[in-house]
């Protein structure tokens, strides 16, 4: 199954931006990666990080920032809460571990009853 990419905080900046040096447009987003199979999903430690200008829809790269950018990015950083790290069974996976404990005692049982 694949992995995706969820947003879990936007900030506008109100810094200029270096494509179009529009005041208005930038806007840095921090997203979390997420596992999901037909088993369990789970919330990865993974974070990344991406700064778009609406006004010009580019996406502004850490080589073109300037220092003012980078100052706010820090600043952004360290106030970031992600969400924690967890594991999430589905419903077949825990029927498959039910039904895989319900056969192991059935045989069990099975052989226990033909030693009598």
């Amino acid at each position: 199954m694949p992995e995706k990419l969820i947003d879990i905080k936007e900030v506008a900046l109100h810094n200029n931006c270096p494509e179009c040096f529009s005041k208005e447009g930038l806007r840095l987003t921090f997203k979390q990666k997420i596992k999901e199979t037909h088993f369990y999903k789970s919330i990865t430690s993974d974070i990344s990080h991406e700064i778009n200008c609406t006004t010009c829809s580019s996406i502004i790269y850490p080589v073109q920032w300037t220092d003012d950018i980078e100052r706010v990015f820090e600043y952004q950083k360290k106030a970031f809460t992600p969400k924690k790290s967890l594991t999430y069974f589905k419903k077949t996976m825990w029927i498959s571990i039910i039904s895989g404990i319900l056969i192991l005692a059935l045989i069990l049982a099975l052989v226990f009853y033909l030693n009598l």
